[in-house]
């Protein structure tokens, strides 16, 4: 197949493209390079892309669409991957804009060019975020997520909106998938895993949000790619026992699903901590802080609709995750990092 990835620069981009690449598909990858963290990183990410024949770089902002008007046009793509968006929950208070401006009005291109050129298949990626307020857990995609505490995860949901309407009017057949937590080789440095080993290594002190009492489902980058290849594969279909008169939000009348990718298996945060100090072997200074505005205290995915429509949820443990991302940092971060 050909197909696009935006933010194929970016820490799970990077490792999707590489899938499709080892499987011989024609990936064209998209991104702006933004400098909202170490653009470096960035291009090193790129530069392990760029060893495949199969692959092509694109430069350029979802949000110039004259732009993305072209892409599509000259490429012929089959099916998209978008994974392209501003990220952090932390950031988006700071700068609403710059959310609105990616994750709203780039996306709406990205869905313009899969409406023109009959796309066969879109997968966009959405954020365990959304499900805000609700303290229901585990998280399924049959609940409701109107109450979402951070603009970050409003935009995503607004996603998920808009890529539903794009379906029911134009038989567009999408995807939408609410990645958990992602952690891996390669990951962001404004990430926890980044932010902790960089800071242990150091000797310098960790900030703990509300004191350790956090919960996260970690989830390793290869266990979200298996999800999303999977996904990509098998297109999304109209639900002919959908009842409009008692909507189920995970699917629709239209060619619309919507999945959890996550690790089924929350943990505590003070637990994430110690498994990165018995990785590296140093003993974290802890600063313990208050909760942080847009935050949210659990997260736990309840991924029974993935693993029975598509035979797979997330295996990899913590322990094996955080050893790998460890093992990474050390050798891409260097003498720092040791």
């Amino acid at each position: 197949m050909k197909v696009l990835v935006t933010g194929c620069a970016g820490f799970i981009g990077m490792h999707v493209c590489q899938r499709l690449l080892q499987r011989g598909d024609q990936v064209v990858g998209l991104d702006n390079l933004s400098d909202y963290y170490d653009v470096q990183l960035k291009k090193d990410r790129l530069a392990q892309l760029s060893a495949f024949d199969n692959f092509t770089f694109q430069k350029l902002d979802m949000t110039d669409q004259a732009g993305m008007e072209t892409l599509f046009r000259q490429n012929g793509f089959q099916r998209v991957v978008h994974l392209a968006a501003q990220p952090g929950v932390r950031y988006s208070i700071k700068n609403p804009h710059a959310y609105i401006q990616s994750n709203v009005v780039g996306f709406g291109n990205v869905l313009e060019g899969c409406r023109h050129h009959k796309i066969e298949h879109l997968v966009y990626s959405s954020s365990s975020s959304v499900y805000g307020a609700n303290t229901a857990i585990p998280f399924s995609v049959d609940q409701n997520v109107d109450h979402p505490v951070s603009l970050y995860a409003a935009t995503k949901k607004a996603g998920e909106l808009i890529a539903h309407s794009y379906s029911h009017l134009y038989g567009l057949p999408i995807t939408c998938l609410r990645f958990f937590t992602v952690y891996g080789p390669w990951g962001r440095p404004d990430m926890s895993p980044s932010l902790f080993t960089s800071a242990i290594l150091q000797g310098k002190p960790i900030d703990v949000f509300n004191y350790g009492k956090m919960q996260r489902d970690f989830t390793f980058v290869d266990d979200i790619v298996e999800g999303v290849i999977r996904v990509l594969d098998k297109p999304a279909t109209p639900n002919p026992l959908f009842d409009t008169s008692s909507p189920d939000p995970s699917t629709s009348y239209a060619p619309y699903c919507l999945y959890n990718i996550g690790n089924h298996q929350p943990v505590e945060l003070m637990k994430f901590i110690e498994t990165i100090e018995k990785a590296l072997g140093k003993t974290a200074i802890k600063n313990m802080l208050p909760m942080q505005a847009g935050d949210v205290v659990a997260t736990f995915a309840e991924t029974s609709e993935l693993r029975d429509k598509f035979g797979f949820a997330p295996s990899t443990s913590l322990e094996e995750g955080i050893g790998k991302f460890v093992n990474w940092y050390r050798d891409y971060y260097g003498n720092a990092a040791n």
